[in-house]
C-alpha cells in the first residue's frame, strides 16, 4: 500500500487549535516519512477591512502588521524547533494578503496531499462563520483537509 500523505501543509494562526495541529503534523509527517510545510499569513486583508471601517489608521494597521509578521516569525521558530525534535524536516512560511486563497494557492502549486488546520472556534454568528478565514480553507480546499482540535491527548502523545 501507498503512503496516503506524501507531502501535507499545516496552516497555523496562533491560535490553541493551530498549535495542536502543527503538533499533530509533526507526528503525521514522521509517520509518513512525508515532507512537512508549516505556514503562518499575516491577513493583510482583514487589516484592509479594519482599515476602510475606520476602527484602524494607516498607520496603525502598518504597526499592527509588523507585529502580526514578529508573531509568524515566533510561531515558526517554535514549529522548527518541536519538528527538531521529533527529527522531522519542516518548511516554514510566511505570507501576507488573504489566508484561504493563500494556502489554496499553495495546494495547487505544491502538490500538497493533506492540508491541517486548527478547530474552528469563536464562532459567535454566521456572518462569523463566513468570515473564518479556516472555515474557508476547510470548505474551498481542493485536497483532503484534517480539522484538529485542541486535545491534551495530541500535547501528551507529542511529550
Amino acid at each position: 500500500m501507498a503512503v496516503p500523505f506524501k507531502h501535507i501543509l499545516t496552516y497555523i494562526d496562533g491560535s490553541e487549535e493551530s498549535m495542536s495541529a502543527m503538533m499533530y503534523s509533526i507526528l503525521l509527517a514522521k509517520h509518513n516519512k512525508a515532507k512537512l510545510d508549516i505556514m503562518y499569513v499575516v491577513n493583510t486583508r482583514a487589516l484592509s477591512d479594519l482599515v476602510k471601517a475606520g476602527i484602524f489608521l494607516d498607520m496603525e494597521r502598518t504597526e499592527y502588521q509588523m507585529d502580526l509578521q514578529k508573531d509568524a516569525q515566533r510561531y515558526l521558530k517554535h514549529a522548527t524547533k518541536l519538528a527538531k525534535m521529533k527529527d522531522v524536516e519542516v518548511n516554514c512560511i510566511v505570507e501576507e494578503g488573504s489566508a484561504h486563497r493563500i494556502v489554496r494557492d499553495y495546494i495547487k502549486s505544491n502538490d500538497i496531499d493533506l492540508l491541517l488546520i486548527g478547530g474552528i472556534s469563536g464562532i459567535r454568528s454566521r456572518r462569523d462563520e463566513l468570515n473564518s478565514e479556516t472555515d474557508r480553507m476547510l470548505r474551498n480546499s481542493n485536497c483532503p483537509v484534517l480539522v484538529i482540535r485542541d486535545d491534551e491527548d495530541i500535547w501528551q502523545e507529542f511529550e
